[in-house]
């Protein structure tokens, strides 16, 4: 028997994941909190996933970050499902459980909302309707934490209506469904305005949804965080608008995950976004 202790080990899997920020977010948390832990990006492979998942438990890992493209896959290959990742339809945080099993867990929404606590503190859930720009994996934890939260109706608009129209199918009567070229007309009269889909990404197309329709006092969230003050966010703060930036969301769905593998609940705070922006 060795007389040194495993040092747990996490990570996140994705591919492609170098871009990712996670690791430098594990990493501050290991130093402010002198907890003994690794957290590594892995790029693995669609055909790869559920081999390197029952294998990295072998290896010392205590659970994983999952993301872009994988998230849906996780699911299927977890053998404990919560409430939560299973209203989503996707998973992106796993534990490995003691007895070989893997838990599936999804906490994008837990992080959208506190997210929103910290950067909009007036905000409510209940004031009035939310508009969601996008119909995939992020729009429905948005979705989901929106109506547990108390949001009277959500409008949806997607590129694809049919992705749309399923979350109303799935989500039930207080989603109501626009077509893309009506999604300016949507944020009329919108409490809470929330951009899920790519555009506005570094890389990516255009965000060029006319924002003519925003209200003074709205809230306006962004989930893309590269750029960190998206041409959305700009508009909104012209208009008036509670701006919050979608690397807050990051950091706030890391915590439970942080929690479970490795026994600290940590704080977001000042200096943990300044490590993450400069990593």
């Amino acid at each position: 028997m060795s007389d040194h202790p495993r040092i747990p080990i996490a990570g996140v899997i994705g591919s492609p994941i170098a871009h990712s920020r996670s690791p430098a977010l594990f990493r501050h948390w290991f130093q402010q909190y002198g907890v003994a832990g690794h957290y590594v990006p892995l790029d693995v492979a669609a055909g790869d996933l559920e081999t390197v998942l029952r294998t990295l438990p072998k290896a010392g890992f205590v659970g994983v970050n999952v993301t872009i493209p994988h998230k849906i896959r996780a699911l299927e290959i977890a053998d404990v499902i919560s409430d939560r990742a299973a209203l989503i339809g996707a998973a992106n945080t796993l534990i490995f459980r003691s007895d070989g099993k893997i838990h599936a867990d999804n906490t994008d929404g837990y992080g959208f909302i506190a997210n929103l606590k910290q950067y909009a503190p007036g905000w409510t859930a209940n004031a009035g309707s939310a508009a969601v720009l996008g119909a995939g994996g992020a729009a429905r934890a948005i979705v989901a934490s929106l109506l547990e939260t108390g949001a009277p109706e959500i409008r949806i608009s997607n590129r694809t209506r049919a992705r749309a129209d399923a979350l109303r199918a799935e989500f039930g009567a207080r989603i109501v469904v626009y077509d893309w070229v009506q999604a300016g007309n949507m944020i009329e009269g919108a409490t809470t305005v929330v951009n899920t889909t790519s555009l506005g990404m570094t890389g990516k197309q255009e965000f060029r949804v006319p924002l003519d329709a925003l209200s003074p006092g709205t809230t306006c969230c962004d989930l893309v965080y590269s750029p960190l003050r998206t041409k959305f966010l700009i508009a909104a703060e012209e208009a008036g608008c509670v701006a919050v930036d979608g690397l807050g969301m990051l950091l706030h769905q890391a915590v439970p995950g942080f929690e479970r593998w490795f026994g600290q609940r940590p704080e977001v705070t000042d200096s943990l976004r300044d490590a993450v922006l400069n990593a």
